[in-house]
């Protein structure tokens, strides 16, 4: 196995990642008072896409676990619908992307996601499988669920080591 490439991580910002989907927190966000004013909504953080026919949306817990060593080799996309991930937890947790189209290791970017903050991967966008930093953790999961493959996957070589 050749030495793994390292990339230089940035922090996750709606800006920086604005290419691959949304960021989902809270800091930053407009809101706007419901319940009696008991309650604080941040709206429409992230859209849902669910493509073709008999698609819809549905929410699942995923439990990732830390890669000891720290060597991503695999990346996926989700070609007919966004997949949105939310920390349940104070679990910092890398973001390894690259945009949507037919794969380029050169675009891949990395990004270091704060406790309390999700993201959204748009439909297509490349993306590393959950990689929490310290410990396992919870995340509260939004995607498509439907007919057809909505899974494409590509080996790393050389693998990807986030810095």
């Amino acid at each position: 196995m050749s030495a793994p490439r390292v990339i230089q991580s940035q922090p996750l910002t709606r800006a920086a990642f604005a290419p691959f989907g949304d960021v989902i927190e809270t800091n930053g966000a407009a809101s706007f008072p419901i319940n009696a004013g008991r309650t604080e909504r941040f709206h429409a953080l992230a859209a849902v896409e669910t493509l073709g026919e008999d698609a819809d949306a549905i929410i699942s817990i995923f439990r990732g676990q830390p890669l000891e060593p720290l060597l991503i080799d695999l990346m996926e996309r989700h070609p007919k619908g966004s997949q949105a991930f939310m920390p349940i937890g104070n679990e910092p947790y890398w973001v390894v992307v690259a945009p949507p189209g037919e794969f380029d290791p050169a675009r891949v970017q990395v990004f270091y996601a704060k406790p309390g903050q999700g993201v959204n991967y748009h439909a297509g966008t490349w993306h590393a499988p959950l990689l929490p930093v310290n410990r396992d953790a919870d995340f509260l999961v939004v995607d498509r669920r439907g007919p057809g493959d909505n899974c494409d996957t590509v080996d790393l070589a050389p693998p990807v080591r986030p810095e």
